[in-house]
């Protein structure tokens, strides 16, 4: 199994920035595509950012796009959501997923990920 700890979560106000953690256990991540969604209030989950197992393919919804950047850091089992230019319609929890991959491509629905964080608070006020 795969465990996955989300962090860096928290208030902040529109324009600010944060930098959101997930630290795996279980397994190490190198055979792993890894993505980020969000599921605000009264909204279903969806995708926001998508990165490949070795890191050399991301992915990103248009909502996101420009201002967020996913990474990962397969040596220390830690993929990355920086977030920048926050608005009020970014306010959600936040949670990472894992997938098994044999191919390094970006993996961007919900219903393909197996391992599930338990998510963490962004909340960007007006």
């Amino acid at each position: 199994q795969v465990q996955l700890v989300e962090s860096g979560g928290g208030l902040v106000q529109a324009g600010g920035s944060l930098r959101l953690s997930c630290a795996a256990s279980g397994r190490i991540l190198s055979n792993y595509a890894m993505g980020w969604f969000r599921q605000a209030p009264g909204k279903e989950r969806e995708f926001a950012a998508a990165i490949s197992r070795s890191g050399g393919s991301t992915y990103y919804a248009d909502s996101v796009k420009g201002r967020f950047t996913i990474s990962r850091d397969n040596a220390k089992n830690t993929v990355y959501l920086q977030m920048n230019s926050l608005k009020p319609e970014d306010t959600a929890v936040y949670y990472c997923a894992a997938r098994f991959n044999y191919q390094d491509g970006v993996v961007i629905t919900s219903d393909s990920y197996r391992y599930w964080g338990q998510g963490t608070q962004v909340t960007v006020s007006s």
